[in-house]
């Protein structure tokens, strides 16, 4: 089983620009293709897929507050 995670410091609108790209793609017919890092994986979703939404707040005196929000697809490949 292969993971890739590319973590990136960009903006506001470059973030929303690759959601609303994704999201293209999803709606989109059949497989699409992801650029992760320096490797593009090739994705299948069926009609209907798993999708999780999560949100975290955190505060540490050494860091200071912080928020992440995380979304989550998953399915079996068609």
């Amino acid at each position: 089983m292969a993971k890739e995670l590319e973590e990136l410091d960009v903006t506001r609108d470059e973030a929303a620009d690759r959601l609303e790209a994704i999201a293209d793609d999803l709606r989109g017919d059949g497989s699409f293709d992801v650029n992760v890092s320096n490797r593009t994986v090739h994705l299948a979703p069926p009609d209907d897929i798993g999708m999780e939404v999560g949100v975290r707040e955190m505060s540490s005196l050494l860091r200071g507050d912080r928020e992440a929000f995380t979304i989550k697809l998953d399915w079996k490949p068609e």
